[in-house]
């Protein structure tokens, strides 16, 4: 096979990308041009990564043999040694030397997949919060890289934000993650002192489980309610995706809360019209916060 030149590795990331857009937000016309080539390098990385992982029925081992080759081909980038015909990684070495990202950020993505791998349960919300911190957090990061926005503030509101996005999504897939991967995200000792066990979940008593998931939607809430202003301070194309990402996973976020408690276990929709509401609200800084803000019951 030739090795692909550098524009060559470019596209692939970049057909990659367009081809998933409904995971990622490559694709979107709020990004400006100048990003969408980057972020779809991270984002063939991260989604290569990700299916070897999760997806089709290799054996554990062949699974983090694979992941172990990434870190091995990160750390030829990270001593500007990388000599392999891989595009992903050919192009990863060029936006992370043209960008100046952190190759650590990109070892916890990775460190996160190989745990996906070898851990279906967690024991403890501590436990989750660690989790969050390689396989959510490593993403926003990246991205306020890209665009030059890496006060300590701003790295910790994007934190809690893609934290709280992850935890959002974890609450929303909760049954979809037990039936299809074995997966459970609710801390053991938590369901245990509820007195429910895993199969719970899918059955559930909704006496019983109701108050603990509510509790988990109410820690979200806390967390999301730290790094939502981070949407408020970036401008540009960038600022108005991170908007729109926050305010659909509050939206979400409340919907999950609004149902009842036999409904806790469904996964709300959000139509289109929903959709375009959030993208218009988001489209400026002050009415952004200001929805954000009374969703999150802050105002």
């Amino acid at each position: 096979m030739k090795m692909p030149n550098l524009e060559q590795a470019y596209q692939f990331c970049q057909n990659m990308a367009q081809s998933h857009y409904e995971n990622f937000p490559v694709a979107s016309i709020l990004l400006a041009k100048k990003l969408r080539r980057p972020i779809s390098v991270i984002y063939a990385f991260a989604r290569t990564a990700d299916d070897f992982a999760d997806e089709g029925d290799a054996p554990q081992q062949q699974r983090l043999e694979q992941l172990e080759d990434f870190s091995i081909a990160l750390q030829a980038i990270k001593a500007s040694e990388y000599q392999g015909d891989n595009p992903i990684f050919i192009a990863l070495a060029d936006v992370i030397i043209q960008h100046q990202l952190p190759i650590k950020l990109f070892e916890d993505l990775l460190d996160a997949f190989k745990q996906d791998v070898v851990k279906n349960r967690y024991a403890n919300f501590e436990e989750v919060l660690d989790y969050c911190t390689r396989s959510a957090n490593p993403v926003g990061r990246l991205l306020l890289h890209l665009v030059g926005q890496t006060n300590d503030q701003q790295l910790k509101q994007s934190d809690a934000v893609c934290t709280a996005l992850q935890l959002i999504n974890f609450y929303q897939d909760i049954v979809q993650d037990y039936t299809e991967s074995n997966r459970i995200y609710i801390p053991q000792d938590e369901l245990a002192k509820a007195g429910l066990k895993d199969s719970d979940l899918i059955n559930p008593d909704s006496q019983k489980i109701a108050p603990l998931i509510r509790s988990f939607y109410q820690r979200a809430q806390l967390i999301m309610t730290y790094g939502a202003e981070l949407g408020a301070h970036l401008s540009g194309r960038m600022g108005w995706e991170v908007r729109a990402m926050t305010l659909g996973g509050i939206t979400t976020l409340n919907k999950l809360m609004s149902q009842n408690d036999n409904e806790l276990l469904n996964r709300p929709r959000l139509n289109k019209l929903t959709l375009l509401k959030i993208l218009f609200i988001s489209c400026s800084k002050k009415r952004y916060l200001y929805h954000a803000n009374k969703q999150l019951n802050i105002i």
